[in-house]
């Protein structure tokens, strides 16, 4: 069985919506006939024998799960890529396993089949246990195991459960261990996670550069500390949130490279214990082939399975983008105020009713809901932090709740950063006829002639205007210093918000 990238990449994901949902609905049936059901098949560990429900792929190891990690209600199905990711991992070792000797040609092919279906997002309904679990990511690893086990017995026409052909242990996870699979499968998933979020970021930059583009013209007033500065364009505004989010899209693909170093082969502590000794190089040039992935197997295993700063990093990467975003967005709702007693510099689009009492009123509810992606993003910033802290000797056994947290955060962002850009930026009106008489009065524009006034003279201009006596212009043709074409020339909007091609100010001051 050859498995071409596009089936990770196009039909592992592109059912992602869609399976997850079903991967819920299926995990909630499944798990009423665990409980429930009449019919079963018995299964056995070393802590003794268990009923599964007798159409169940998974196991006893996963029956214990359920039971044991009853928290979030959230499967491990809901992190698509993670589901695919582990099927990636397993394939590879498989085709490794053959390639050195441990694993026979037929069974092979039927973990190829089980596997391809695992990656197409085919048996996401059997991937059942919690996000949030104990152990170190076992019962993730141990569900994925059983999984392709009985789905391989079935492609060889027996009964799920009939390990003594294909084992979950022996088998599917021959030269490998939870905490080599585990991080290497979560790489992979937040790798495929990262290229949708740097997309999305991208996108949402695009949108604002198109507004700084359509408003490079229209003129507004600056604000330092919510005071009123110096005249600039609400294009100027755009364009420099545009360029501070190509910024972090930049940062979140500099991300790719460490999460492009793995452990497999590690097995249990980084010792390689129980695998071949060529088994890493065979597996990772397997892994390469099916994800398309610049993987690379890292120098020193023992420090590679014990580390989790990579998360640490990725998290704040994250938090970085999550707060800019929001800040952002903390600017669009204070310049669209209002609409009367407010700001009311811009006009965001309409798009429910604001209030259940307040006819006609209209909140800024996508930047609202943005702002709350970023609260939770910086939450599990903490959580991700305190997580990889926590970890002793040579394993971290929290990485199932920084798994969770890093695929929700970046998740999360791309769809908040997709409905800010759609549902928001891309309709955003400017109050024209607002922005030029506020420009047109503003003080501000003082700044522009301290070259022409010095600073004292500005300074009482400044002061007589603000007491009422008049606007900039008329007050500065008072004294005489300017002639009217000069002051004009001066007082340009454009050449005020620096749009516009000027002489030096040196050149300036002497005329």
């Amino acid at each position: 069985m050859a498995l071409h990238r596009n089936i990770y990449w196009a039909d592992g994901c592109a059912s992602g919506a869609l399976s997850r949902a079903d991967a819920s609905r299926s995990t909630r049936k499944t798990r009423c006939a665990h409980v429930n059901t009449d019919q079963t098949r018995r299964e056995q560990d070393f802590l003794g024998e268990r009923a599964i429900p007798a159409d169940a792929l998974w196991g006893v190891h996963t029956s214990r799960a359920l039971e044991n990690f009853p928290i979030s209600g959230t499967s491990i199905a809901r992190h698509r890529e993670l589901v695919a990711a582990l099927g990636s991992v397993k394939l590879a070792a498989a085709r490794a396993n053959a390639e050195l000797g441990l694993l026979d040609e037929r069974r092979l092919g039927a973990i190829e089949s089980a596997c391809g279906e695992v990656i197409k997002g085919l048996l996401d309904d059997q991937f059942v246990v919690d996000v949030v679990q104990g152990g170190a990511g076992t019962s993730t690893n141990m569900n994925a195991n059983e999984v392709i086990a009985n789905r391989a017995l079935q492609v060889l026409g027996l009964q799920p459960g009939d390990h003594a052909e294909i084992h979950p242990n022996d088998h599917v996870n021959a030269s490998q261990s939870t905490n080599d699979v585990y991080p290497t499968a979560v790489k992979i998933a937040l790798l495929h996670g990262l290229d949708n979020l740097a997309g999305a970021v991208r996108t949402l930059s695009e949108a604002f550069a198109a507004k700084g583009e359509e408003f490079r013209a229209v003129p507004k007033v600056g604000r330092t500390q919510l005071q009123d500065a110096v005249p600039m364009t609400v294009g100027q505004e755009f364009s420099a949130w545009a360029a501070t989010l190509a910024e972090e899209q930049a940062r979140i693909l500099d991300s790719r490279g460490l999460l492009s170093e793995i452990n497999l082969g590690a097995t249990a502590i980084g010792t390689g214990i129980t695998a071949d000794p060529r088994y890493a190089s065979v597996v990772l040039r397997h892994l390469r082939e099916i994800t398309g992935m610049p993987l690379q197997t890292a120098g020193d295993l023992v420090e590679a399975t014990a580390d989790t700063g990579v998360f640490v990093q990725l998290s704040g990467v994250l938090k970085r983008t999550a707060v800019k975003v929001s800040k952002i967005c903390n600017d669009l709702r204070l310049l669209s105020s209002g609409p009367q007693a407010g700001l009311g510099e811009l006009r965001l689009p309409p798009r429910q009713a604001g209030s259940s009492i307040m006819p006609g009123k209209v909140n800024p509810v996508v930047p609202e809901v943005v702002n709350q992606v970023a609260f939770w993003v910086v939450g599990n910033d903490v959580t991700i932090t305190m997580a990889a802290e926590a970890g002793q000797l040579q394993l971290n056994a929290f990485e199932p709740i920084m798994c969770h947290g890093l695929l929700q955060s970046m998740d999360w962002m791309a769809r908040a950063f997709d409905t800010l850009a759609r549902l928001c930026v891309r309709d955003i009106e400017v109050n024209a006829a607002h922005l030029e008489q506020v420009s047109a009065h503003s003080v501000g524009v003082v700044t522009a002639l301290l070259p022409h006034l010095g600073y004292a003279e500005a300074s009482a201009i400044a002061k007589a205007a603000l007491s009422g006596e008049g606007d900039v212009r008329s007050l500065v043709l008072r004294t005489g210093t300017l002639d009217e074409a000069r002051l004009d020339e001066l007082l340009d909007p454009e050449r005020l918000a620096g749009v516009k091609a000027t002489a030096a100010v040196g050149e300036e001051a002497m005329d």
